[in-house]
């Protein structure tokens, strides 16, 4: 069995320059994943990731830090551009050029999900690169004198330095289709132990291949057990320190303790549950390969069967049995009774 988890942060970037790294977790070197892959992207100050597109994935990215000037062109010619900050989305259709350009101070950190384990990337400066000079002077109807020199190199730039200071349309700070400022939204579902905020179709409708969840975790909360029907989960630790149980087929089991950089990978179905170790705030996000997010928990889904029944799969004898709530819906969120071992 492949391990499920693997550090983000530990990792080699697959690409790094004077202007910006990219890390990658991929099925090449975190084999557990499928059909998603995470990217951490770092854009120094005055820097930007070139206009690019990802042929054979959606792209969902949620900025950690810093601050960005987002820019793309979709099909039917659309044009799209928005500034993006701290707790703030984005979202690519695959195919869909696009940049992010940094235009706050400091390193703006962003990370990404795609809807593919082994994400394809053309960039903007390898793709023109591969063209004639006569190609591309005749694409806009100059002469080769006049366009200049054009780098010779199939070779993607994938970060560069902008010349000049940015310049912020005041139309990108307005409400965009593609922009999600989840943390700004209300918790769709809040109690004494913690809170989810979502993006998912519902919420966002633009969304069409991936969903994710902002959890934050407090000390005496645990995220019950539970399945999602119809998901995969990739995860990824923003603060703190959680163990967390997989159950795989053929009664494999994996329990390990997760810490802020983390990622973890759980296939469709595959029961699991999450358990804040420490007192403090606990705080995830959680990508899903569909925009259409349910999910099955104990709580919700237990008290739908008789006692007769959940008494002996349980093994718990009649006297023992527990008086178990019969709810609406899981709890998604629940306090920790009894001492964190």
């Amino acid at each position: 069995m492949a391990s499920p988890t693997i550090s983000l942060n530990r990792l080699e970037p697959q690409f790094s320059s004077v202007y910006g790294s990219r890390t990658s977790a991929n099925k090449s070197n975190f084999p557990a994943l499928q059909g998603m892959a995470m990217y951490r992207l770092l854009i120094n100050e005055g820097c930007f990731r070139e206009p690019h597109w990802h042929p054979n994935a959606d792209e969902l990215g949620y900025c950690l830090s810093g601050k960005a000037l987002v820019t793309i062109f979709s099909n039917g010619n659309q044009h799209d551009h928005f500034t993006i900050q701290q707790g703030e989305m984005y979202y690519v259709p695959s195919g869909s050029l696009h940049s992010i350009e940094n235009i706050g101070e400091g390193i703006n950190e962003v990370i990404v999900a795609f809807s593919s384990d082994h994400p394809e990337d053309f960039g903007l400066s390898g793709t023109a690169g591969c063209m004639s000079m006569e190609v591309l002077a005749n694409t806009w109807g100059k002469k080769v004198s006049e366009i200049g020199k054009v780098t010779r190199a199939v070779e993607d730039i994938v970060f560069g330095k902008t010349r000049g200071n940015p310049e912020v349309p005041t139309s990108a700070t307005f409400a965009n289709r593609l922009k999600f400022p989840v943390e700004a939204k209300s918790p769709a579902l809040e109690n004494h132990f913690g809170l989810v905020r979502v993006a998912r179709k519902d919420t966002w409708p633009a969304l069409r291949s991936l969903g994710m969840y902002s959890l934050n975790m407090h000390g005496s909360g645990m995220r019950e057990p539970h399945w999602h029907p119809e998901t995969a989960e990739m995860g990824y630790v923003r603060e703190g320190r959680a163990r967390m149980t997989i159950k795989y087929p053929d009664n494999e089991i994996a329990t390990y303790t997760l810490q802020a950089g983390d990622i973890y990978f759980i296939p469709r179905a595959y029961p699991h549950h999450i358990e804040n170790l420490i007192d403090g705030e606990m705080r995830f996000l959680i990508f899903f390969d569909t925009p259409n997010v349910q999910d099955i928990g104990f709580t919700g889904a237990i008290p739908g069967f008789p006692d007769r029944i959940i008494g002996p799969t349980l093994g718990i004898e009649d006297e023992q049995m527990p008086k178990i709530p019969i709810l609406p819906s899981d709890e998604l969120i629940v306090g920790k009774v009894n001492p964190v071992k």
